[in-house]
């Protein structure tokens, strides 16, 4: 998709996996006397390559989708561009996705769940340059600003956590021994301050350190 755009308005790009959910991003922007969709892409290489071909004022982006994954496309789009202004579009209130997205240049955060509510305000705040973080993932960031992160190990271990694995199977998976693969639980319910494996699991997940 491509469109004749005006300078008065917002030229937004798209970028998400799944058709329906960017055929209603699309349908409440191209609403907007003061906006215009320029394109559409369904994964994050296909984002880079529009982002560059089309130069949008704004890009929705996706954080979990097949291959390059919006981390990576934000990075990517910020090097080719780097006044580029990227606002991050997802399922997830994590302030680990958030705090990951806006290191690598996004310029704002919103949740799909509060697109109604945020979404048309939060394009109009980016483009003009300001902060664009919906309450929720603000309140989050704030919550957990000054925890300790998961180490990339501890992130691994709980991972393999989270689909089932024994301590016996994640030693031997990752080539480590079961009192050192005790180490690190009790290392990540402490950062966590999580009671067992199942609870940490379910605080790493919603904080978006892990994908379940």
């Amino acid at each position: 998709m491509q469109s004749q755009i005006s300078e008065a308005q917002i030229g937004v790009l798209v970028v998400d996996d799944h058709p329906m959910l960017r055929e209603g991003v699309v349908g409440a922007i191209q609403r907007q006397p003061d906006m215009i969709v320029v394109g559409e892409a369904g994964d994050g290489a296909e984002a880079i390559m529009l982002a560059k071909s089309l130069r949008p004022d704004v890009t929705l982006m996706d954080i979990q989708m097949p291959g390059t994954d919006g981390v990576e496309a934000i990075k990517a789009i910020r090097h080719q561009t780097p006044d580029a202004r990227i606002l991050v579009l997802t399922t997830y209130p994590g302030d680990v996705q958030a705090s990951r997205a806006i290191r690598a240049g996004a310029s704002g955060y919103v949740l799909k769940s509060s697109m109604r509510k945020d979404l048309l305000h939060m394009i109009r705040e980016a483009h003009a340059g300001r902060p664009a973080v919906c309450a929720e993932v603000a309140s989050e960031i704030a919550r957990w600003s000054h925890d300790e992160r998961l180490s990339e190990r501890e992130t691994e271990i709980l991972s393999l956590v989270a689909v089932g694995h024994s301590n016996k199977q994640i030693a031997w998976r990752l080539a480590i021994s079961i009192d050192t693969v005790k180490v690190h639980l009790k290392s990540i319910f402490a950062k966590l301050g999580a009671v067992d494996r199942t609870h940490a699991v379910t605080i790493a997940a919603r904080r978006g350190s892990i994908a379940i």
